[in-house]
């Protein structure tokens, strides 16, 4: 398991009877949370003194306390994120995903140290699909990567260069498309477009363009397949991330290193499970799965 365990800002307190516990900066939210399906007592005060709490509503849900700003700022590291409690119970970043932020932006770090020729201005392109807010586009432009940030809502992405502006990363080289992921890759393989590293985290349900409903058990060995296209011949990495709860870690890094073909033999996978450490119980919640796929030349 890769377990986010470097946040500062962020701490899961506790979990119990299908909710977290969780200080954000200086606020406490109490959340839903699916896997969390054992009933352990609630002993700590602050379940009583929670500045937002969320609660499922039939097929929906909404804040039902909301004693805390519109939105605020939290760091991790040198990257600072914006907070926003939503209507659908996020809060803007996953903060799980720091374990892949830290092993992305390691290996474009290295590649830029040991191999820059490599790369078009010295730095690795990295393509960022179903990329919400832009954590990952964070750590990799503070890395040193150029970016191209894809996600279907203006909102999110939106959302993900003021990220880049709060953490001081405006003028990095990243492209920012609102467009469905699978079109826009499509375009960019006729364009002859390639990039050094693909980070993916698509969502467990959607809709294509013109309204049609997708699961993604359904269709992501067909969506890998495609993105591994967009990669160079030498790609630097590889990292598909899913909260869906049919696909294991294993399953995914199957289905990657069956697209990557003869590419794959160039690198290693890892796959597992990222957890987040709960602070009462000294345990770890598993929070999504991801398939790592890393290029043996910056091993």
């Amino acid at each position: 398991m890769w377990i986010c365990d470097n946040w500062k800002d962020y701490e899961l307190l506790d979990a119990s009877c299908g909710e977290r516990l969780e200080r954000w900066g200086d606020y406490i939210l109490i959340r839903p949370d699916p896997q969390i399906i054992w009933n352990t007592p609630k002993k700590d005060p602050l379940w009583k003194k929670a500045h937002g709490v969320y609660k499922r509503r039939g097929g929906g849900g909404a804040w039902t306390v909301a004693n805390m700003p519109d939105m605020w700022t939290i760091n991790y590291g040198n990257y600072k994120f914006q907070i926003k409690p939503m209507g659908f119970k996020h809060t803007g970043i996953f903060p799980e995903q720091a374990a892949n932020w830290d092993w992305a932006s390691s290996i474009i770090r290295r590649a830029i140290e040991t191999q820059p020729e490599k790369y078009e201005n010295g730095r690795p392109s990295v393509l960022n699909l179903f990329a919400y807010t832009g954590g990952a586009t964070v750590a990799c432009a503070e890395a040193g990567a150029a970016l191209c940030h894809v996600d279907a809502s203006k909102g999110m992405v939106a959302a993900a260069k003021e990220n880049m502006r709060l953490t001081g990363l405006e003028n990095a080289p990243c492209r920012y498309i609102v467009d469905d992921c699978k079109k826009f890759v499509e375009r960019e393989l006729r364009r002859g477009r390639r990039y050094d590293a693909v980070i993916m985290d698509p969502p467990s349900y959607g809709r294509g363009p013109n309204g049609e409903v997708w699961k993604l058990e359904e269709c992501a060995a067909e969506l890998i397949s495609l993105v591994a296209q967009v990669l160079t011949d030498e790609p630097l990495f590889f990292l598909i991330n899913s909260y869906t709860t049919g696909l294991s870690p294993a399953t995914m890094g199957y289905m990657l290193m069956s697209s990557l073909g003869e590419r794959g033999r160039s690198g290693v996978l890892e796959t597992g499970e990222t957890g987040i450490p709960v602070r009462n119980s000294g345990l770890v919640l598993p929070s999504g799965a991801s398939a790592r796929w890393t290029s043996k030349s910056v091993l």
